[in-house]
């Protein structure tokens, strides 16, 4: 049992070792003075979002990027009510979303595609706010740049709570993963709440043709198709003014049918090397938690899971406080608790993910 333990935690340290080398390979980013040129689309699906697609649109009115350079278009997905404009001070409108798929999102974007009329389309979620530099700061990006397709990063405002650090934890793991694959040239994940591409280039990949029965993946889908075919193509913009907020969930059963639909999408992942490293972080997630109950059952020196524990902890917070500190400069609350917890809830958010069904926007997905 030590030498498997052994052997994991090996393999396991060396895949977020290398994580960490590709997180310091790609450049922060700095926007310049030049002038705006890039047209955007944003887009934004939703469903039953009164509550938070006004905080949305005042960021977007905050925004220091001339108006007509960009429109927003909303795709109501099948609200309860719907949400209705007052004012705006630039170009808004509202779709009903054209369900094609079991995808929801995917659908809503590519219904909102047949309205745009820009170069470069950006998808956001609802419940985000975006820095008011957010679109310059792409612009000047792409400006500078060969790219047809970037990501951009996301991380929670939260409240002084156990349930929120421990998501914001999650969430900068999953960046550090994020932007570490990027600089490995091997982009498998990013977030669709941050998200940009142009129109030629989304008509070029075929859209989400080939995984539009799965419910979401809008995002990562499209990415590992774009990296696979045109892997020059595609860039991470890791600018800290493009950094874009969202809320964290408000309990522990969101979290977790939250947690199982990203995990869903794992065994349909078109990246080697996003599976792969998938398998690994399960591995060592699941080895930690054997571990424990064998240490407890005192089948396992306590000597050995205590360097195992700390060998883990030790890796994982490098790359933690190195993403930690791009995505917020603040420090990492409930670190020890968080992450002794963390191994016991991945492996059952993996483990339902293969059998269970989710909840999803008051939709039921899965087995």
């Amino acid at each position: 049992m030590i030498w498997v333990l052994g052997i994991i935690l090996t393999i396991y340290i060396i895949a977020i070792a290398l994580l960490i080398y590709g997180f310091t390979k790609v450049k922060t980013y700095k926007k310049t003075n030049l002038n705006p040129h890039t047209s955007f689309t944003i887009i934004v699906p939703f469903r039953n979002e009164a509550e938070n697609l006004p905080n949305l649109l005042r960021s977007f009115s905050a925004l220091n990027y001339p108006e007509d350079l960009f429109e927003v278009i909303l795709v109501d997905d099948n609200s309860n009510e719907k949400f209705q404009i007052l004012n705006s001070k630039f170009q808004v409108s509202i779709i009903d979303n054209i369900r094609i798929s079991n995808s929801p999102k995917k659908d809503a974007i590519s219904t909102a595609m047949q309205h745009v009329k820009s170069d470069w389309i950006i998808t956001t979620d609802a419940d985000c706010l975006v820095p008011e530099n957010w679109l310059l700061t792409f612009d000047n990006y792409i400006q500078q740049n060969d790219v047809s397709m970037l990501a951009g990063a996301v991380t929670y405002e939260c409240e002084n709570s156990f349930l929120h650090h421990f998501q914001q934890l999650d969430l900068i793991s999953l960046q550090g993963a994020t932007i570490g694959s990027f600089g490995l040239k091997k982009a498998f994940m990013c977030n669709g709440a941050n998200f940009a591409y142009t129109k030629r280039f989304f008509k070029k990949l075929n859209g989400f043709d080939g995984n539009d029965k799965i419910a979401s993946g809008d995002d990562v889908f499209l990415l590992q198709k774009a990296a696979n075919l045109f892997p020059d193509q595609v860039h991470y913009l890791k600018s800290e003014e493009a950094i874009v907020s969202t809320k964290p969930t408000e309990n522990w059963k969101s979290l977790f049918y939250q947690r199982v639909r990203w995990a869903a999408k794992t065994t349909s992942y078109q990246s080697n090397f996003g599976k792969i490293l998938g398998l690994i972080v399960f591995f060592g997630n699941l080895s930690f938690v054997i571990g424990f109950l064998f240490f407890l059952l005192r089948f396992l020196h306590y000597q050995f899971f205590f360097l195992f524990a700390f060998s883990k902890f030790i890796i994982d917070f490098i790359l933690l406080y190195k993403t930690n500190q791009f995505l917020t400069k603040t420090r990492i609350k409930n670190l020890v608790l968080s992450s002794l917890f963390y191994p016991f809830f991945s492996v059952g958010v993996a483990l339902y993910s293969l059998f269970g069904s989710y909840e999803w926007k008051g939709r039921r997905f899965g087995k």
